[in-house]
């Protein structure tokens, strides 16, 4: 019996393979294949013109005059505008759609009409709400009108044509700025890795940090010169109308995320908390809150996602050649199909890559990890 029900076994492995098998060898041509495409393409000089294995190997030159060359401070400007759009974006959508979730969850009446409100812009597609709050935005209309009909003088904001920058920084300070970045994560995965009493882990993490630090006191950082002047870069102004477009689209996703948290929570649970004397406040704080932390994680990781390969809803509201608003994406686009520079296009395409990996690749990593232990 043993014998038949292990050949029935691998029939079913076989068949399961079988299925599957057109889908990867798809997966593998059309998106991995092209990947790396694309990668050897950006360590060649091709422009587009003639046969791409015509072009000569330059190995990482590309990449370097991304980060270090004098002409392509655009690229430097625009990962700095995704990183504001990114924290912010992600802030934001949390703060509103765990708010939205809370004032449902309080037995109002229309939910289903409040649901709805709050959910209809996801239905959008991101062209459809850049083209909206391109007219929103417009410095002569849209919402800087508003006073106007309270016989008031209109606002002056300049919203996608500001090129007013806060939060300015130097980026030859770059190296600095990544050693404490690494320092404070060698620090807490020290911590954790003590927390679980994993001591090997701990203890060379710990050293790595020791070493980091030491290193930026030393001023090993200010060696680095990766560029020969001082180029500022900052949060421009105008990213806040296309940062609000963007929560004002996905705050409703994370509202229903949330809303499906709490209503998850058994009654038991919070009845027992009011036994005990605990009010609504402190059960949000010590039971809900917590039992949310793993909806917060997977909807940092999506909404990261979105924010990094973010395209068409800056394309729409302020157009390719917003240097002010630019993110690697447009970049790409411009400097491919526009400046016929594809093996430089083809870098900043990695760069994406790389930038999406480092959010997906340890998440993905976690919850393998968990579901083995389970």
């Amino acid at each position: 019996m043993s014998i038949f029900k292990k050949i029935r076994k691998n029939k079913d492995q076989l068949t399961a393979i079988l299925i599957l098998l057109p889908s990867l060898i798809l997966l593998a041509i059309f998106v991995y294949g092209f990947i790396f495409q694309t990668g050897y393409q950006s360590l060649t000089d091709w422009t587009g013109v003639g046969e791409p294995g015509n072009s000569e190997f330059i190995g990482l030159q590309n990449y370097k005059k991304l980060f270090t060359g004098l002409l392509d401070i655009r690229f430097r400007q625009s990962l700095v505008n995704t990183l504001f759009f990114t924290l912010f974006f992600i802030a934001g959508c949390l703060s509103l759609g765990l708010l939205f979730a809370i004032l449902i969850d309080q037995g109002i009446r229309f939910e289903g009409f409040f649901r709805l409100i709050f959910l209809y812009p996801m239905s959008l597609s991101f062209i459809v709400t850049g083209t909206v709050w391109n007219w929103l935005l417009n410095p002569v209309g849209g919402v800087n009108r508003l006073p106007t009909l309270f016989n008031k003088e209109p606002w002056s904001f300049k919203w996608i044509a500001s090129r007013t920058q806060i939060l300015q920084f130097d980026w030859l300070q770059l190296p600095k700025y990544i050693g404490i970045i690494l320092l404070v994560t060698l620090i807490y995965l020290s911590y954790r890795y003590w927390k679980q009493e994993k001591n090997i882990p701990a203890i060379i993490t710990l050293v790595i940090s020791i070493a980091t630090l030491i290193w930026l006191l030393s001023g090993g950082a200010n060696k680095i010169q990766i560029l020969k002047v001082s180029e500022t870069h900052g949060f421009n102004l105008a990213m806040i109308g296309i940062i609000l477009a963007a929560i004002w689209q996905m705050a409703g996703y994370m509202m229903a995320m949330y809303l499906a948290g709490i209503r998850g929570v058994p009654e038991e649970l919070r009845e027992a908390a009011r036994v005990d004397g605990a009010n609504e406040l402190q059960i949000y704080a010590r039971i809900i809150f917590p039992m949310l932390m793993p909806i917060t994680l997977s909807a940092m990781i999506v909404l990261g996602h979105i924010s990094l390969k973010i395209f068409d809803l800056i394309y729409v509201i302020a157009g390719p050649d917003n240097a002010t608003t630019d993110v690697p994406g447009i970049l790409m686009f411009m400097t491919s199909f526009r400046g016929n520079q594809f093996a430089k296009g083809g870098a900043i395409a990695i760069v994406m890559l790389i930038m999406v990996a480092v959010i997906i690749v340890p998440y993905l990593v976690s919850t393998l990890k968990s579901e083995h232990e389970l």
